[in-house]
């Protein structure tokens, strides 16, 4: 049976109780917590200033709307290029890592054990081959800094990263032992990737995003989707997935992602899952 999550900066324009209520009222259970430099809900600067006590407002939040922590997804830097985790510059690096133990210690207080990040990006002051060597180090280290806290740790590939193709995204699992991906078909299609080819990813996936998507379109709404859900559902499924399904629809100023309904769009593709879920375990 999937399990569905919402992503709580789908609606970054409500407040933080506010925004976790709304997910509630759309029947779900468990929320993907976005901990980002430009989040309106859950700040990394927050919670590195005052650990206990942002950690103890968020687990209020948290009950009084009747929602568990699905995933906690950290993004240090405003943008995936800043404080990247694979910056040439040691001393990014270094507070990169503070921030990362900072936010894995949140994660297990929310009682969450999945956490995702970013793998890297290329920087054109360094090689190609440091920057992919930088991002495998990082990407090693919190592997085991997650193991040791009971958590699993994925990367999200994305476009204008060093994980923009199945290829490269492929030979990023390989050379890091023990990652797995969140994984998001948009990301690939977008760039003109065939949904079968990203079928091939899913072995590798321990949370999964899911939203309309298309080729130069890396949001779109249900009816304008070009994604092979129902292939994805299937292979999930054969596959003994246990991991979550999060409708995660953004409301952000990038990749025009900023021109969908998303609450209309949540429910509608929510509803399609369910179908397409129901269907292809009858098949079965």
């Amino acid at each position: 049976m999937l399990k569905f999550s919402c992503a709580d900066y789908t609606f970054p324009v409500l407040e933080r109780s506010e925004a976790l209520r709304l997910v509630k009222l759309l029947g779900f259970h468990h929320v993907d917590v976005g901990l980002f430099a430009r989040s309106s809900h859950f700040s990394p600067i927050e919670l590195l200033a005052s650990p206990r006590s942002y950690t103890a407002r968020i687990l209020h939040d948290l009950k009084a709307a009747e929602l568990s922590v699905s995933d906690v997804f950290v993004q240090i830097g405003v943008d995936p290029g800043e404080h990247a985790a694979n910056d040439p510059s040691p001393a990014v690096r270094s507070k990169n890592r503070d921030v990362f133990t900072r936010a894995l210690e949140f994660c297990v207080a929310l009682g969450c054990s999945h956490l995702t990040g970013l793998p890297g990006v290329f920087h054109p002051a360094v090689s190609r081959d440091l920057d992919w060597k930088l991002a495998v180090e990082e990407a090693a280290r919190r592997i085991a800094e997650c193991a040791s806290a009971g958590v699993r740790y994925a990367i999200e590939p994305h476009v204008d990263s060093i994980c923009a193709d199945v290829e490269s995204t492929r030979a990023f699992v390989d050379a890091a032992a023990g990652l797995t991906l969140t994984l998001d078909y948009g990301h690939f299609i977008m760039v003109g990737e065939t949904s079968a080819r990203v079928h091939d990813l899913l072995p590798f996936a321990s949370h999964v995003h899911v939203r309309g998507g298309a080729i130069g379109r890396l949001q779109t709404s249900v009816q304008e989707n070009a994604i092979d859900f129902s292939g994805m559902i299937s292979g999930l499924q054969r596959l003994g997935y246990t991991g979550f399904l999060a409708l995660e629809y953004v409301w952000v100023d990038w990749k025009g992602c900023n021109r969908t309904d998303n609450v209309s769009e949540t429910l509608l593709l929510r509803r399609e899952l369910e179908s397409t879920a129901s269907m292809t375990t009858k098949k079965g």
